[in-house]
């Protein structure tokens, strides 16, 4: 077994098939910092602040990089609080004559301007030619990092674009989430696999903040598409317009992107009031999917109506309560939500339904 002191990704995004890690034989240990290690024979006891002792054979502290800077240190070039080399938008270093890229520096994020340290490839890259550039005397500029990447985790696939929630939460940026569980393609149409995604935005102008998928088909290729219109500006009313391609084997008429569009412009629209599971032991809970759903698992108290019965049953809710709707992943809780809306009650959908409940638990 192998055991994980922290996996940022898993942590961040409840969906981030926490299942199919196990079941290859990992333990994970989530929220878990450890307090040292101590030689056991021939293995190596792992003590975490909880007061757990894991035996080991091999420990791998795979918890990032570090610049190194020791040169630039010694040449009293500025150093940031991430320990890299700062860097304005041509590539040059506090001394003017001194260029420096990759993993060793200190730039912008594209999103929040502040001072990051992401080392990728791709941008170290494209680093290294605005560099030149600069050096030749072209007017080229790096207009920051998104931290675009992926990683396959066995046969799934987790990617990311832009800032998580842990990160706007910490920067205290106004942000809205939803999730949603598109196909990769059409289900009618053999093969079809389900991303779960997590996308944030501005609920002040629409304009998409970052995201997060996990999936085994078609996440590269989503996450791709919001990494761009996070660099291009783009609302999630634009995510609604975009022309994606479309045959059965490929997506689909509603693509996952133009659906997390339709999604984020219907809060904008205020056609759509969100909300997300947690810990409220009062709260009205409404499930409307079908009985046998229900009796196949449900959150403990919820009141079962499903949606072809809703329009008839509504007039057993009393209109001075709060209800939180909640369906598999969101599409009839959405569709209970508005017609519970005007008919004149306070109601809220919450985000991923059901899948997102089990994901978080």
């Amino acid at each position: 077994q192998t055991t994980s002191i922290e996996i940022q990704w898993v942590r961040d995004t409840p969906f981030v098939g926490k299942e199919i890690i196990k079941d290859h034989g990992v333990d994970l240990k989530l929220s878990t910092t450890f307090a040292g290690f101590e030689k056991n024979g021939d293995q190596i006891s792992v003590k975490t602040k909880d007061g757990q002792t894991i035996q080991a054979d091999i420990v791998i502290l795979a918890i990032g990089v570090r610049p190194d800077v020791e040169i630039a240190k010694q040449a009293g070039l500025e150093i940031g609080t991430f320990g890299g080399i700062r860097t304005n938008d041509r590539m040059q270093t506090s001394d003017p004559s001194v260029f420096a890229v990759g993993d060793c520096i200190e730039t912008k994020d594209f999103v929040t301007g502040d001072w990051t340290n992401i080392p990728l490839a791709g941008p170290a890259n494209r680093q290294g030619r605005i560099a030149a550039d600069a050096i030749m005397g072209r007017d080229t500029t790096y207009k920051g990092v998104l931290g675009t990447a992926i990683c396959k985790v066995f046969e799934g696939v987790v990617a990311c674009t832009g800032l998580s929630e842990k990160m706007l939460q910490r920067k205290n940026r106004s942000f809205q989430k939803y999730y949603l569980y598109p196909n990769h393609h059409v289900g009618y149409y053999a093969g079809a696999e389900q991303i779960h995604m997590k996308v944030l935005f501005d609920p002040n102008n629409g304009k998409i903040l970052g995201a997060q998928a996990f999936g085994t088909e078609g996440v590269d290729k989503r996450i791709d598409i919001l990494s761009v219109a996070i660099y291009a500006g783009k609302t999630v009313h634009d995510l609604e317009d975009m022309e994606l391609c479309y045959a059965p084997q490929f997506g689909a008429a509603k693509d996952p992107i133009n659906l997390a569009g339709m999604i984020g412009s219907n809060f904008m629209n205020n056609d759509h009031p969100l909300c997300h599971w947690g810990k409220n032991e009062n709260a009205l809970l409404v499930d409307v999917r079908s009985k046998a759903e229900y009796d196949d698992g449900h959150v403990p108290n919820a009141l079962n109506i499903p949606l072809p019965e809703l329009r008839i049953k509504k007039g057993e809710l009393p209109k001075d309560k709060t209800y939180y709707v909640y369906c598999r992943v969101g599409q009839r809780g959405y569709y209970a939500t508005r017609l519970l809306l005007l008919n004149g009650f306070r109601v809220k959908n919450i985000s991923g339904g059901y899948l997102s409940y089990e994901a978080m638990k």
